[in-house]
C-alpha cells in the first residue's frame, strides 16, 4: 500500500489558448507543476514557451483556459492581487532586464523597495549579500552591469530574483546566448538553487543539456499542446518521431 501524500500542486494550467491573429499559439494546453520540482517545458524556437510563461505570471492574457497559482485563479485577479502573488514567483527574463544606470546593489535593492517590506538598511545589506552569495558573486555587489560578462549579468538576474524568496520560479531560456561552459554553470546553479530553497521551477528552453541536467520532468510544447510528458530517460527513448526529433 502506498502511503504517500500526493505533491502538491503549486501551478495548474487547463486547457490554455492562446492566439495573435491567425496564429493559435496555445491550443488547449494543460500541465502542472509540483512542489519541490524542476519541470522543464521543451519545445522550438517560436513554439509558445515565452507565451506560456507569460500568461502564468498575467502578463499576456488567454482567450481560454484556467492558470491556478499558489491557489490563487490568475485570471481573476486585479493588478493589486497579481503583485502581490508576483512576490512569490520569481522571473528570470531571457534578456536579464538589469537596470544598466544601477550598480549591482542597487538592481537588488530594486524589488526590496518596491514592494515596500519597510526593511532596515541593515537587513536589506544581509539580503543582498545572501543573494549574492547564492550565485558566488560577492565581489561585483558596487559593480555596473557594463562590466559584467554575460554569464555574470545572468546570475545578478537571477540574485535579484531570489532577494524576494520566491515559492517558485519561472526561467524563460536561461542558458540562451551563453557559451556552453557559462551555460552548464547556469544549469547547476538552477539545481543548487532548487535544492536548497526547495523551490519549485519551470524552466522553458530548447537547451537539451540543460533539460538532461535539470529537469526532473520534461514537458512537451508541439502544435500548441503539451504533447507528451515524462523524465528525459522516458522521452529519450520514445519512439514518437515528434518526440524524436528532439534528441537527435
Amino acid at each position: 500500500m502506498n502511503t504517500h501524500p500526493p505533491p502538491e500542486t503549486v501551478i495548474r494550467i487547463e486547457g490554455l489558448c492562446k492566439s495573435f491573429g491567425a496564429n493559435r499559439v496555445l491550443n488547449d494546453f494543460s500541465l502542472c507543476l509540483y512542489r519541490g520540482e524542476n519541470l522543464v517545458v521543451l519545445g522550438k524556437s517560436g513554439s509558445g514557451k515565452s507565451v506560456l510563461i507569460k500568461c502564468i505570471i498575467g502578463l499576456i492574457r488567454p482567450e481560454k483556459g484556467k492558470i491556478t497559482v499558489l491557489g490563487r485563479n490568475v485570471l481573476a485577479l486585479d493588478h493589486l492581487e497579481l503583485d502581490e502573488l508576483r512576490v512569490k514567483v520569481g522571473f528570470l527574463f531571457q534578456s536579464n532586464a538589469l537596470y544598466d544606470s544601477m550598480t549591482v546593489r542597487e538592481n537588488l535593492e530594486f524589488p526590496l523597495r518596491r514592494h515596500s517590506f519597510n526593511l532596515t538598511q541593515p537587513k536589506v545589506n544581509e539580503l543582498v549579500l545572501e543573494a549574492l552569495h547564492n550565485v558566488g558573486l560577492e565581489h561585483t555587489v558596487d559593480m555596473m552591469p557594463a562590466e559584467l560578462s554575460g554569464g555574470m549579468r545572468k546570475r545578478i538576474a537571477l540574485a535579484r530574483t531570489l532577494i524576494l524568496k520566491p515559492e517558485i520560479i519561472l526561467y524563460d531560456e536561461p542558458t540562451t546566448g551563453l557559451d556552453p561552459i557559462t551555460g552548464l554553470e547556469i544549469i547547476m546553479l538552477i539545481k543548487n538553487i532548487g535544492e536548497k530553497y526547495r523551490t519549485s521551477s519551470l524552466i522553458i528552453t530548447h537547451d537539451m543539456k540543460c533539460v538532461q541536467l535539470a529537469a526532473h520532468r520534461v514537458a512537451m510544447l508541439v502544435e500548441g499542446r503539451c504533447y507528451a510528458s515524462g523524465t528525459y530517460d522516458q522521452l529519450k527513448t520514445a519512439e514518437d518521431e515528434k518526440i524524436r526529433q528532439f534528441f537527435q
